[in-house]
């Protein structure tokens, strides 16, 4: 899917925590929050769309999903954290070229052509690997393992990054063609940006072969560079990017004005971004995977990023005048996403209430992030009872209203937007705080629940009158409006 990925290191964060974030970006898909408990989890899975089937270990955890609400094209979990306090976020849709693909072909589902044939299935993708990888790992470095082991064997259909993180480590993991993988764990003072390309460009190969302290990969990927003639680089430099990656004219449209953005944001005085001078432009393809902050990032930096729709520059596709750049790039905070989350994993308090997941539903740019406790058997009604049909009671539809209302007389209404997020971002806050006390002087981590509630039932409250006020705005904004002075 179309998405966009922000990860960020235990030094890079304000608190120490390790953040994963991620927008999904389907088609309008209807998404909600559920928690996964291990009975509902399956002893066999098999895929809608590959119709592989995979047999699961006994004895899954339990765990937070953001699934389809609609069922039909399969689970398409998303996102979540389990019981050991393990996050994931699966998958980034990433590009690959030619030579890889034709070296280790994508394994695709093949329909029998006739009644003596038999179908063949595919491999995985991001419909299933969240629900194949996320129950049964208890660091993020065993989730990479577990699905790498899995790619080897089944493969897969498309190209795609995953990252998992625990509370000291971040990994980020990117498919080579149909078996072949590479992991890294991102150091642990940076911010890693990826958007839709493969990301990686720094990577150890003595490492990844010799003690895999930070690096991991499949066990022939040198033979697998070195017998297909992949590697492009110069100077006896490895970048993973030159050789598994693309260079097109679409990413300069679609992907790489995103990763500027972000680094821009991340980096002000670090790199030079705007200007005749600039080093790194919207259409540069070498802007790095992952940036020193100029200043440590909180949870409210990553949704601001994964908000953004170039605002502050010509590209802004809602700026008053058109200055012949507007809206020519691709938007991070995108109309079309269906969920977009932020697994947190904290290091101060305690192991029962370390995983923290900011949720935003709809598009980022008009939506409020909630945080919940993942630690629960079920999640709020208002969250996880989401039905295909629109409705003012839930937390996804509500969102989705707010910004179909709100897009098309943005300057009137980004105030009330902003207003909301700030709002619901410090209630929220507050709330967590109080009930971090509660639970650690209590040693009661049942009440994380009744915590939930409290944050759904604000965030109703906030989202209804949020609503209220930009209906108002774009009925007053509407095109056969007419004024007469005989009321």
């Amino acid at each position: 899917m179309p998405c966009t990925t922000v990860l960020v290191g235990r030094k890079a964060s304000n608190d120490g925590s390790t953040m994963i974030a991620r927008t999904d970006d389907g088609h309008f898909d209807v998404k909600k929050l559920i928690k996964v408990t291990p009975k509902d989890q399956p002893k066999k899975y098999k895929s809608k769309i590959s119709h592989v089937e995979i047999d699961l270990p006994e004895n899954p955890l339990g765990y937070t999903s953001c699934p389809s609400v609609d069922p039909k094209e399969g689970i398409w979990a998303a996102t979540g954290i389990n019981e050991a306090n393990v996050g994931m976020t699966a998958t980034e849709t990433i590009t690959s070229n030619p030579r890889v693909l034709a070296a280790d072909p994508l394994v695709v589902y093949q329909k029998a052509k006739s009644r003596k044939e038999k179908d063949v299935p595919g491999g995985i993708g991001e419909e299933d690997i969240v629900v194949l990888v996320l129950p049964y790992i208890r660091t993020a470095r065993e989730g990479v393992e577990r699905l790498g082991k899995l790619l080897e064997q089944y493969g897969t259909y498309e190209s795609n990054g995953i990252a998992f993180n625990d509370e000291h480590e971040v990994w980020w993991m990117e498919t080579i063609g149909g078996h072949h993988w590479m992991a890294r764990r991102i150091p642990e003072d940076r911010v890693v940006i990826m958007p839709n390309q493969f990301g990686m460009d720094e990577f150890d190969l003595k490492d990844a072969f010799d003690k895999q302290e930070a690096h991991l990969c499949s066990a022939d990927l040198k033979e697998f560079i070195r017998d297909n003639h992949l590697d492009l680089n110069q100077d006896g430099k490895f970048n993973p990017r030159n050789i598994f990656g693309s260079r097109r004219d679409m990413d300069h449209i679609y992907n790489t004005p995103r990763a500027w953005f972000m680094g821009r944001y991340l980096t002000p005085t670090g790199y030079s971004w705007d200007g005749p001078n600039a080093e790194f432009t919207p259409e540069s393809d070498n802007i790095p995977w992952s940036l020193k902050p100029d200043r440590k990032v909180a949870a409210e930096d990553v949704k601001y990023m994964l908000s953004s729709h170039y605002q502050g520059t010509p590209y802004d596709p809602y700026i008053g005048r058109d200055t012949g750049c507007r809206g020519m790039y691709r938007s991070i905070g995108i109309n079309r996403t269906g969920v977009t989350s932020i697994c947190q994993i904290r290091p101060d308090v305690p192991d029962a209430i370390k995983g923290i997941e900011w949720i935003v539903f709809g598009s980022t740019t008009f939506g409020a992030a909630l945080p919940v406790y993942t630690n629960v058997s079920v999640m709020p009604d208002y969250l996880s009872k989401v039905t295909l049909d629109t409705s003012t009671e839930n937390y996804y539809w509500s969102s989705r209203l707010i910004g179909a209302l709100a897009d098309p007389c943005y300057a009137s209404t980004v105030q009330n937007i902003e207003r909301y997020e700030l709002t619901v971002m410090t209630k929220a806050r507050t709330l967590i705080r109080e009930y971090d006390r509660k639970m650690t002087e209590s040693g009661n981590f049942s009440l994380t629940e009744e915590a939930n509630e409290k944050l759904s039932a604000m965030a109703k409250e906030e989202t209804i009158s949020t609503l209220n006020k930009v209906l108002l705005t774009a009925s007053e904004k509407m095109k056969n409006g007419y004024n007469l002075a005989d009321n």
